[in-house]
Parts: C-alpha cells; structure tokens; sequence
C-alpha cells in the first residue's frame, strides 16, 4: 500500500457505529486576501466521504483556520493545523467522536509547535481553528481562537462559539461591558490558539441538526466589517454561493483590513436511513 493510500484509509480504523441519519448539504466557501495583507493566512477545507462506517462515526468535516506569524508563517500554521486535524480526527479509534475532535486538536497544536521551533523565520506561528461536524442529526462544533461559527435556524441567526479573545472572556466574566469591546486594546489578543502554547484544549460541543438549518464558519475578517443583522440577511435571502460571495464582498466594502474566508453549509435535509 502507498503512503497516499494508506494516509486516508479509514475503513479498518473508524469505530463501528450503525448509520441511522445521513445529513445532505450544500456547500460554498470563499477567501480573500482583502485590501492591506500581502499574502492569505485564511485556509478553509472540507472532507465529506462516502463511506457508511466514515460517515456514521466521523460524519462531514468543515474547518475554517486564520493563521498568524508574518511573512509566510501564519498561511503554513493554518494549513498544517487543518490537514492534521482531519487526518488524525478521521483515523483516531475513539468511539466518542469528541474524544478524536479533542485529539485533532492537540496533534495540530503539536505540529505547529515542533515546526515552529525547528525553523527560526517560523517561530511563533499559530492558527485558530473553527470546525463544523455533522454527524448523523447531530452537529459538533470545535473552537480554538476568533473564527467563528453561526447557525441560521428559521430566519434567527445564533453564534454557536465563544472567541477566545481577552475581551470576550472579559465580558463574560463582567469584568467589562460589552459596548467597551469594540474599541479596547485588547479586541484581538487571542487567549487560546493552535501553535502558542505547549497545550490546547479547544471547545466542543454538540447541537440538534435540523433540515434548512444553514451554518457559516468564518475568520475574524468578515467580523471585524460585516455586522451580525448583515450576516442573517445575506443567509436569509441568498444561497449558499451567493452568500459565501457577497458576505465576502461586503468584507472589502468594509475596508478588507484582513484576509476573509466564509464557508456556508446548507442542511437540505437529513435523511432517516432505511433498514
């Protein structure tokens, strides 16, 4: 067996789960290098397989990862850490598909790390990481820095992840208001990312999949330009495409002081499997 086959060959070593539900989706994602970088540190992917034991244990994988580090060191950072996630969340022999997530997590974090410290214009480098899994009628979300993940559900949008910003854990913490978050200092220090730190423990949870629900993954690009009641109208009124272009364009209208990736994913329906 070659290294490419034996590298995405997941039959022999997903558990045994009994296929029950089957989400079906539409899909669109677009990047953009904005109006200021030079180079795109944004890397989005997706693996949606075909396979019945795949899909019953691991499902669909959707990930959104916005790299740092200057020069070329970010783009790598985020596109080490969305490979090594998929590959080992996908061979990973836990039952608990939270367990392999978590797993993911920590192999990218890992690998970012070593390469960061083995290559000197690489020190520093890092990535957040923002996944969506469909699993079954479930959907997963794993969270590691700023990126964010939305779910529109009968025309009322919900942000499904927590930034893992000094802000935002400030907020939450009443340490400050959230009016003040807007213009503090500290808006974009990160307080977890992939790469950073010996460690990573990323934020995972679970949610009820229902038919027309419609999600967005996105990097703090389209965030730090595109206002939450302008996200639910495009996703409201536009498919995926459309909405993945426009939310995009929207971005550079804004000022494009960021790279920005959005990925939009449809749920069409979720299909009960027969017996």
């Amino acid at each position: 067996m070659d290294e490419i086959t034996a590298e995405y060959t997941t039959e022999q070593l997903v558990p045994s789960v009994e296929l029950r539900f089957i989400p079906r989706t539409t899909v669109a994602a677009k990047t953009d290098l904005g109006r200021v970088r030079e180079n795109n540190e944004d890397k989005f992917e997706f693996f949606i397989s075909e396979d019945e034991a795949t899909l019953a244990s691991r499902g669909q994988v959707y990930l959104v990862c916005d790299g740092m580090g200057g020069h070329a060191a970010g783009q790598i950072a985020s596109e080490l850490a969305c490979k090594t996630f998929i590959d080992v969340y996908l061979h990973h022999p836990a039952t608990d598909p939270s367990a392999a997530m978590i797993s993911g997590v920590q192999a990218a974090n890992r690998f970012v790390v070593d390469v960061g410290r083995a290559i000197p214009s690489r020190k520093g480098m890092g990535t957040t990481l923002s996944g969506l899994i469909l699993i079954q009628d479930q959907a997963y979300t794993v969270q590691v820095g700023d990126s964010r993940i939305y779910r529109l559900r009968q025309g009322e949008l919900l942000m499904l992840t927590h930034d893992h910003t000094w802000v935002d854990e400030a907020i939450r913490a009443g340490m400050i208001k959230p009016e003040e978050a807007e213009t503090h200092p500290y808006k974009h220090v990160l307080t977890r990312a992939i790469g950073t730190e010996g460690d990573v423990r990323p934020d995972v949870d679970v949610h009820e999949l229902k038919p027309g629900d419609t999600f967005l993954l996105c990097s703090d690009g389209l965030i730090n330009h595109v206002a939450d009641d302008v996200i639910a109208e495009v996703l409201r009124t536009k498919a995926p495409a459309e909405a993945a272009w426009l939310l995009v364009g929207q971005a550079l209208l804004g000022g494009g002081s960021d790279n920005t990736t959005v990925m939009v994913v449809r749920i069409d329906g979720v299909d009960a499997v027969s017996e």
